[in-house]
């Protein structure tokens, strides 16, 4: 495995772990929120605190954040799905307890890494396709209960997984022709390009309805935006520090914090069938991080 002379691991690791226990206090401000907002609100103030926190910092430090051309259309695609993959989690939070909203959007890196085998043409191994089986089986064991308590819709975390999946994707293609902050910067005012004129449109939809916040919602959505966006820059910033073979194993840990985070503010803990399911879903995830750095290190 190869490194670099400016990785510093256990910074990453820690960047990381902050990412990790931060991420599960947006989402359940967002869950504290739905009752008082609808989606469509809560995702376009999402992308309003992210580009004021982004873009002054993109400029402030010189970070290169203009695109064109075929790198353009990949940042727009990208921020929809980004757009679309927090819309289906905020929406999930609405009828799931934080917890298992987490634990059944955790098959993405199984989906992840079925398409990376279609479309990248990257190698899967027969392990590796058990080992996804194997983990999908535990994300059902979330989702069953979960579909016996509010119907349909705890199926909304598996179009997260398939939205951030794909949003990885392109992720990954462009990585080497932008840079990770700048880009965020940009998908700010990309999403408001579409989102804004979503809410002026007389389309009358529950989910796009706009009202103003009383003073103690606004700080909420504040303390929202404002977490949302550190976490993912801790997360950018994690990468610079330690290969992403060493963070991956990490994001696993955002399970457990989602428990504990919804547990201390809302009373939720998983079943006893959710909580196995969680446990395979994470067992799952860890056997393939394991396969993957034994492979990059036979291959270096």
């Amino acid at each position: 495995m190869t490194t670099s002379h400016n990785d510093r691991p256990l910074l990453g690791i820690s960047l990381m772990l902050g990412f990790c226990v931060l991420i599960p206090y947006s989402d359940a401000l967002a869950k504290l929120l739905g009752p008082h907002l609808s989606v469509g609100q809560l995702v376009t103030l999402r992308f309003i605190f992210q580009g004021l926190i982004l873009i002054p910092l993109t400029i402030a430090t010189r970070r290169h954040w203009r695109a064109s051309g075929a790198t353009l259309g990949w940042i727009f695609a990208r921020t929809m799905l980004q757009v679309l993959g927090i819309g289906l989690m905020y929406s999930s939070l609405m009828y799931l307890p934080l917890a298992d909203a987490v634990a059944i959007a955790f098959v993405m890196p199984f989906i992840m890494l079925l398409l990376g085998h279609w479309f990248l043409g990257e190698e899967v191994g027969a392990r590796r396709l058990i080992a996804c089986g194997v983990g999908f089986v535990g994300t059902l064991l979330v989702v069953q209960p979960a579909f016996s308590d509010v119907g349909w819709p705890a199926l909304l975390p598996l179009g997260v997984a398939l939205a951030f999946a794909a949003f990885m994707l392109i992720t990954r293609k462009i990585s080497g022709a932008t840079d990770p902050v700048g880009m965020q910067a940009l998908s700010a005012p990309l999403a408001l390009l579409v989102l804004i004129p979503l809410h002026l449109m007389p389309l009358d939809l529950p989910m796009l309805t706009w009202v103003m916040p009383e003073a103690d919602i606004w700080l909420l959505v504040v303390a929202m935006g404002f977490v949302g966006t550190f976490g993912h820059l801790l997360m950018t910033w994690s990468l610079r520090y330690a290969p992403a073979a060493t963070l991956a194993p990490m994001q696993y840990l955002e399970i457990p914090a989602a428990t504990f985070v919804g547990w201390m503010i809302f009373g939720d803990l998983p079943g006893t069938l959710a909580s196995v399911g969680i446990a395979i879903t994470m067992a799952s995830g860890f056997y393939i991080i394991l396969r993957e750095r034994a492979t990059l290190r036979q291959s270096s």
